[in-house]
């Protein structure tokens, strides 16, 4: 699976983005879909997922109610969107993939197979 994140970039608090994913080498509804972050010096932080086989969605508390993560299976896309932007949203953002994650696991950055490069958000206060 090869994955390719885009959508960062430059803006104010208060401020949208919407993050994609596009997936290629795998059906992501046979996939379960995740974004991390990382800010400089911290660890990859997980963000949200979307689960293959149901669709569930799953958000850390950090951006619940502020960010809707939803895949476009025409276009083999994942997507993240990000309302109320925060200076502390700052961070390189990743999707993550893997067919065979368990929901346990899903917020851990070692169980996945798949990584996309980063796409930087850099949100200005």
């Amino acid at each position: 699976v090869q994955l390719q994140a885009s959508g960062g970039g430059l803006v104010q608090a208060g401020d949208s983005l919407r993050l994609s994913c596009v997936a290629s080498g795998r059906t992501i509804r046979r996939t379960s879909m995740t974004w991390f972050r990382q800010a400089p010096g911290k660890e990859r932080e997980f963000i949200s997922a979307i689960f293959r086989s149901t669709g569930n969605t799953y958000y850390a508390d950090s951006v619940k109610g502020r960010s809707t993560i939803s895949r476009d299976s025409a276009k083999n896309t994942v997507y993240l969107q990000m309302n109320s932007l925060k200076p502390e949203d700052t961070a390189a953002y990743f999707c993550a993939a893997d067919d065979s994650i368990i929901l346990s696991q899903l917020s851990n950055p070692n169980a996945y197979d798949y990584w996309g490069q980063g796409t930087l958000v850099t949100v200005s206060s």
